[in-house]
């Protein structure tokens, strides 16, 4: 159980994934967990589906403004466009990479790794992602390996990746007991 965990969810205003931000959501709060959108900018994030745009979202908290140390866990959801973005944005690299330094679980679905490459977080560590991302995950140092879900502790953090909204059971499940643990 995360009785009393606070969970950031890291997106940009436009092109997450919406079924890997709200299946991952849901199962933090039904965990007892406290999920909390942060983004680049504030106000309402663009969902989609796929390239179809989907629901929009309240903005809890601004990378510019959350503190890494306020929250347990890292749920970085996928999308192309999503980690796309969010991997030019300084802020929000420094912030992905803040959970590594303080030793606290991350979990990444789909395009989501591109985030934690640019963030260099990835060195040593095995995962998984969307099937494109292996050489870059590769190149920058990770091991790649074509699993429903991978939950890597070879570093100062407990790392769990998965590669598709196909795998939200398994990653859901996943993330809540690493950020239970």
């Amino acid at each position: 159980m995360m009785n009393g965990k606070t969970i950031a969810f890291l997106v940009a205003p436009e092109g997450v994934e919406q079924v890997e931000l709200t299946e991952p959501w849901k199962a933090v709060k039904q965990a007892g967990g406290t999920p909390v959108l942060v983004s680049t900018a504030a106000g309402h994030i663009r969902a989609f589906n796929h390239l179809d745009k989907a629901d929009t979202f309240a903005v809890d908290d601004t990378v510019d403004h959350a503190d890494p140390a306020a929250f347990d866990g890292l749920v970085l959801p996928g999308g192309v466009a999503n980690p796309d973005f969010l991997r030019m944005v300084p802020q929000a690299v420094r912030f992905a990479g803040a959970f590594f330094e303080q030793g606290k679980p991350v979990a990444a679905i789909c395009h989501a790794p591109w985030t934690l490459v640019e963030a260099d977080v990835v060195r040593g560590r095995t995962m998984t992602s969307w099937p494109s991302l292996q050489t870059d995950l590769r190149n920058a140092g990770a091991t790649w390996v074509d699993r429903e879900v991978v939950v890597c502790t070879a570093g100062p953090n407990m790392l769990v990746t998965s590669r598709r909204p196909d795998d939200l059971k398994a990653f859901c499940q996943a993330a809540t007991d690493a950020f239970g643990a």
